[in-house]
């Protein structure tokens, strides 16, 4: 028979759940380090408890154990036959004996030596049953406390309503500082890094606390715990956080830095109290991940060029719009970095601030002691600066200071939550922004969304049809070819692999102008625009999908249709 490590490199490998290249620096980790690849695995984040444990259930053909399984088992089975120690070592835990035959829960049920111990010790065949690291932990310290503590204080720590540790903050911490949650907590955040995730979501249902990555912008559930874990694995977030583990009715925000991978990767924290318990989202912010540099954005050379001339202007505000989570504030700071020179004082004033900009010098707003992105924009108009990136623009207070500063001599970024780039004209004039006032300081307008690309290893082609050609405004006549998503082991089954901005670039000509200054709602000055020559976010996305880069399918997802 294959050693376990073998068996389960192969079995991880063939149902797609690691890739390669991780596979073989756990597996060199595990040959300098002497510890199983199992181990190895969960301590990197490579892969999380549950496809580890469903890996393994696949192997043997048999089914995880859930918590409430374990929870049947109330005192030791067969105590004189088997210590705590061993079992503590083995990570197994015996659940019943009957008719000759001893169910072992295993968190590593490839193990052969112990169960080949276990059966030598007690005489009964061993029948191996599969549960995550995480439940076999809790059970084996309810049913075996080693250092003599007390196994119903255990108990009591994950009792089902949680009341006790809900009630009393020093029970959460002691709950929070268990080596298990820990493990746990760290395997989480480990893996999302691992695999590239953007954000870490911890819902507590009334059932089951539900783990989710966010990946390219879409949410995939990777896990799931027992409610009874809720309280220990948020107060072990809050700690690492430094926030109020006492406090649990009121939102609260924090930021963790760990090192990763050998560098530091920060995470921003929030936690909102639900029905169920707190749910934590953990945005994770990996500068090793992000590149200032406008070839990497993706974004078309004509509004790449377009931009970075509105950048050039010595005075006037330059918008980027779209949607939360459209890559704005990612594309604001490429245009910093191209800005950020010895002899310009560059200030930005943000909420929060995510990744720290050399030579620039950044402040985070505190609307609790009155520091709102209006005052704060108040103040450092006194410190003479050259270029201001104003991290949102939500109110009129905030557009008069912009206003003001642009009309003094000051370069303005912002940016604004609207559909299109024509939408922000709209939207500043709902604001109470005068149209002679926007004319006079608008240098151009960027609105950009993010579209998840296809991965290369997996996407299918597929021909046009005149009727689907006709449709999207294509020649009929000619030969076109769109892709599509299908789903493989170095995508995890999604078809898409990273993302690209498609973006659409209004510049403040003459003829709009013209047309801002007559009142002219968003379609009008879309229009003009277009005829101008101006690619829409239809368009651009329709051409990413057409040379291959994306779907049709998602570009109707995130931009709709061309209207």
């Amino acid at each position: 028979m294959l050693p376990a490590d073998t068996r389960l490199e192969a079995a991880l490998s063939e149902r797609g759940v690691c890739e390669g290249r991780a596979l073989e620096r756990a597996r060199n980790v595990a040959t300098e380090t002497g510890q199983s690849l199992a181990l190895v695995l969960l301590q990197l984040g490579l892969v999380s408890e549950g496809d580890l444990a469903a890996t393994y259930a696949a192997t043997l053909d048999v089914t995880v154990l859930t918590p409430e399984d374990l929870a049947t088992v109330q005192e030791p089975v067969l105590p004189d036959d088997l210590g705590s120690r061993f079992l503590h070592q083995a990570r197994a835990v015996p659940l019943d004996c009957a008719h000759g035959t001893l169910r072992l829960a295993m968190a590593d049920p490839l193990d052969d030596y112990t169960s080949a111990a276990v059966q030598l010790a007690t005489g009964c065949e061993v029948r191996r049953e599969v549960g995550r690291p995480s439940d076999i932990s809790a059970i084996l310290n309810r049913l075996y406390p080693e250092d003599g503590a007390d196994g119903s204080e255990g108990q009591g720590a994950f009792d089902a309503e949680g009341s006790a540790a809900e009630d009393d903050t020093d029970r959460l911490k002691d709950l929070a500082s268990e080596a298990p949650i820990i493990r746990l907590v760290n395997q989480l955040i480990f893996q999302a890094v691992e695999t590239r995730a953007s954000d870490i979501h911890i819902e507590p249902f009334e059932d089951r606390l539900v783990v989710r990555y966010r990946y390219d912008g879409v949410l995939h559930e990777v896990d799931s715990q027992s409610p009874r874990l809720a309280a220990a694995i948020v107060s072990r977030i809050k700690i690492m956080a430094k926030l109020d583990i006492a406090e649990r009715r009121l939102p609260q925000d924090g930021r963790i830095k760990l090192a990763v991978r050998g560098h530091e990767v920060d995470f921003r924290v929030s936690t909102v109290p639900s029905l169920h318990g707190e749910t934590v989202v953990l945005r994770v912010l990996d500068r090793t991940t992000v590149s200032f540099d406008y070839s990497r954005l993706g974004l078309a050379p004509s509004v790449i060029a377009a931009f970075r001339s509105a950048l050039e202007m010595p005075n006037g505000i330059v918008l980027v719009t779209g949607p939360t989570g459209s890559g704005k504030t990612t594309t604001l700071y490429t245009g910093l970095a191209g800005l950020n020179a010895t002899e310009r004082n560059v200030m930005t004033v943000e909420d929060p601030v995510e990744y720290q900009l050399s030579g620039i010098n950044q402040l985070q707003i505190r609307p609790a002691i009155g520091l709102t992105f209006a005052s704060l924009l108040r103040a450092i108009l006194r410190q003479d600066p050259d270029v201001i990136m104003v991290g949102e623009i939500r109110d009129i207070e905030t557009v008069q200071i912009a206003v003001q500063a642009a009309l003094t001599g000051h370069l303005v970024l912002s940016t604004l939550h609207t559909n299109s780039a024509a939408a922000a004209v709209t939207r500043l004039r709902d604001m109470g922004l005068e149209d002679y006032l926007m004319t006079a300081v608008l240098r151009g307008i960027l609105a950009q969304r993010l579209v998840r690309r296809l991965c290369g290893h997996c996407r299918r082609p597929e021909a046009v049809d005149p009727a689907l050609a006709h449709r999207l405004g294509l020649d009929p006549g000619a030969s076109h070819t769109l892709w599509h998503p299908v789903g493989c082991a170095e995508c995890r089954q999604t078809g898409y692999s990273g993302r690209s901005a498609v973006a659409e670039f209004l510049p403040t000509s003459r003829e709009i102008s013209r047309l801002i200054m007559a009142g002219a709602d968003h379609s009008e000055i879309e229009q003009a625009a277009v005829a101008a020559g101006m690619e829409t976010l239809f368009q651009a996305g329709l051409r990413l999908a057409l040379e291959g880069e994306t779907s049709l399918e998602e570009v109707s997802r995130i931009i709709g249709h061309d209207g």
